[in-house]
């Protein structure tokens, strides 16, 4: 192993120039983040999450990267800022700090494993999936009541995926078959039984449009103006479908494994970045297509698949959770045209849906590694685990945060890599989570069943009862 590990790092650095790429997760502190992560991500999230300079002077000299709230207001009622009220960079500052780390409070509890929570744009509703054909849509603004029943239809396996239309009118979900269903999210029906009660109509994925070419979807996404689908599936392809048109408009062969993950970049449409089993992370852009299937570019650096990719919004930075136990942060601007070969890396048998992860491949890294950063300490086994961005509005995407397979939620510091918080109350895998748009608050949905927000300070409402009450919580300083 020693010779194998000096080998890595002499590849490593004729990959990089002989530069080391920075990897987050030291023990450091803050202070020394710009250090740590010398790049232009940490640039942009100090200028979205950091006090006004002149509210910054009421700070101790010892401390000037944080400012009290207290002093905050102060300053703001002097307009030491001259602009008499926050900014969107001073709100960050003082929301970021209050983490939604207190509870849990009980939303939901099925018999069935729940694979998918999200909140709504705007964060008046939230949908939850189950394996066992339910779907949920809770108005948050009326005290969580289910305001959809939906039953899925023709559901092959579990619910896969749900995607929310900008307008929210509309809900389409994916299971392992090539037909994406849509139902009216909106009407007034509150039990929306497939065909009896609401029509939820079938979109056909597959090339031919009949349905005979048999696939699974794994990841879909409404596009920022609602008129179009981006999916990705388990016959290692891309599709796009056109709502307007009522057809697909695209298929790309874009991988040589499973499409774990898509997802559109930016609001513009034009960029789709994709995660597959083949360990790759590709960026794919609509408007130069010089062949068929042929990506703007690749970033390589993950050992194992990928299983769920989030778009910065700004359509250069991403994220990605990946099977060998970590997430990265991705710049597209470092992404080459074709992935960097290398062999020699795995020598183990693994299967991620039933087996740990090898004690041995712990410490591996790709010798051509593309990524901007990486974050360890959560655990990506027997599902496709989902990592997120935390909100522009009230943290500035100063987090990462993440389900695990050790049942808890991981929130981790973005420049630094340090974890921040780790929310422990499920008994099983975390796969998905969600931090409210604007409010301290995140809820977290696990294959036990139980569906539990997270918020602070609390609102009061009764916890968790004592019989099912499961947590422990640690607040890192």
């Amino acid at each position: 192993m020693g010779y194998a590990m000096s080998r890595l790092e002499t590849e490593s650095e004729l990959c990089d120039g002989g530069k080391t790429i920075p990897e987050a997760g030291s023990s450091k502190k803050a202070s020394n983040s710009l250090i740590k992560l010398d790049h232009e991500i940490a640039q942009v999230t100090k200028l979205k999450s950091s006090p006004h300079k002149q509210l910054a002077e009421l700070a101790p000299s010892m401390h000037k990267s944080s400012v009290s709230t207290v002093k905050m207001l102060v300053g703001r009622e002097a307009n030491y800022s001259a602009r008499g009220r926050f900014s969107a960079a001073d709100r960050c500052h003082m929301l970021s700090r209050y983490l939604p780390v207190n509870g849990p409070w009980l939303v939901d509890q099925m018999s069935t494993r729940a694979y998918v929570s999200q909140f709504s744009a705007d964060g008046s509703l939230f949908v939850a999936g189950f394996q066992g054909s339910y779907i949920r849509i809770y108005n948050v603004e009326k005290g969580w009541k289910v305001q959809k029943n939906i039953l899925a239809k023709s559901l092959r396996w579990t619910v896969t995926d749900t995607s929310l239309s900008p307008d929210q009118r509309r809900l389409v979900y994916a299971s392992m078959s090539p037909i994406v269903h849509i139902v009216d999210a909106g009407s007034a029906e509150t039990d929306s039984l497939a065909n009896v009660t609401e029509f939820h109509d079938g979109l056909d994925f597959s090339s031919s449009g009949d349905g005979g070419y048999s696939f699974g979807i794994f990841s879909v996404k409404f596009s920022t103006d609602g008129r179009e689908l981006v999916a990705g599936s388990n016959d290692d392809s891309i599709y796009v479908y056109d709502l307007e048109q009522n057809k697909l408009s695209l298929r790309i062969l874009a991988h040589t494994s499973d499409v774990n993950t898509v997802c559109f970049a930016d609001e513009s449409g034009h960029l789709i970045f994709s995660g597959s089993d083949d360990n790759l992370c590709k960026v794919w852009d609509r408007r130069c297509f010089i062949a068929k299937g042929k990506p703007a570019g690749v970033l390589t650096g993950h050992l194992e698949g990928i299983t769920f990719i989030d778009s910065h919004g700004d359509g250069r930075y991403f994220i990605s959770n990946c099977k060998d136990q970590t997430i990265k942060l991705w710049d597209i601007r470092k992404m080459a045209p074709n992935a960097a070969s290398y062999s020699g890396l795995r020598n183990y048998e693994w299967d991620y849906r039933w087996m740990d992860y090898p004690y041995e491949a712990r410490d591996l890294k790709h010798p051509c590694d593309q990524s901007v950063a990486t974050y360890k300490g959560h655990s990506v086994l027997r599902t496709l685990i989902r990592c997120y961005f935390s909100p522009v509005y009230s943290t500035g995407q100063k987090y990462i945060y993440t389900g695990s397979h050790d049942s808890c939620v991981y929130i981790y510091d973005l420049v630094t890599g340090e974890l921040v918080a780790l929310l422990q109350h499920h008994k099983s895998p975390v796969r998905d989570c969600s931090w409210h748009p604007y409010y301290p608050m995140l809820v977290s949905s696990s294959w036990d069943g139980d569906v539990v927000k997270w918020e602070f300070p609390g609102n009061g409402e009764a916890q968790v009862p004592s019989t099912k009450k499961r947590i422990r919580r640690r607040q890192f300083d």
